[in-house]
């Protein structure tokens, strides 16, 4: 008795090496945007460490794009964006501004005193410090200092993230990669 098993091994094999690649490029993508989240993380806890700000308000000024696998279409690139793309300054209200009898005080790093600015005021219902430009009562002019992306540009910060990011990313491909593998393994 003679058992014969004919089959298309190329296209079995092709078939099998496009799946390879589909599982690789979706866990790299997916490591890739784990990665950048901790990052964020990072960002957010180098620069309330030398910067006076509030987590909240970092956060809200950092964007994630995130790395995409759609369709034989990969896009690896994933980009931590600060600010809003607007802005390249932000107004001393966001760094602790209080009102005292001369102006307004604030402090913008957290290794040096608070600065007083003579004749600031706060007002669009606390949004926003103001100084006059003028002898009269207007015009009025926003104070505006470092922002996000500044921060960010800093060397130490940048540094510091950037090796976070780059001491994480293989237990984060591994973890993802075992996943991506035990959920094939379900498959079949």
């Amino acid at each position: 008795m003679r058992l014969t098993i004919t089959t298309n091994f190329p296209d079995v094999q092709r078939a099998i090496d496009n799946l390879r690649t589909d599982i690789a490029d979706k866990v790299t993508a997916r490591s890739v945007n784990r990665t950048i989240e901790q990052a964020r993380t990072a960002m957010v806890k180098e620069i309330r460490s030398t910067y006076a700000v509030t987590s909240t308000y970092v956060r809200d000024r950092l964007r994630i794009k995130r790395a995409s696998f759609k369709a034989g279409q990969f896009g690896i690139s994933a980009e931590l964006i600060g600010g809003d793309g607007k802005r390249r300054s932000a107004n001393v209200i966001a760094f602790g501004a209080k009102r005292t009898l001369s102006g307004v005080s604030v402090k913008i790093r957290r290794d040096r005193p608070r600065q007083n600015i003579q004749g600031a005021f706060i007002a669009n219902k606390g949004r926003t410090v103001f100084r006059r430009t003028g002898k009269t009562r207007l015009p009025i002019e926003p104070i505006r200092t470092i922002d996000i992306p500044q921060m960010f540009n800093s060397k130490r910060i940048n540094r510091a993230v950037i090796a976070a990011a780059q001491a994480k990313f293989p237990a984060i491909f591994k973890r993802e990669m075992d996943y991506a593998l035990s959920k094939l393994a379900q498959v079949i």
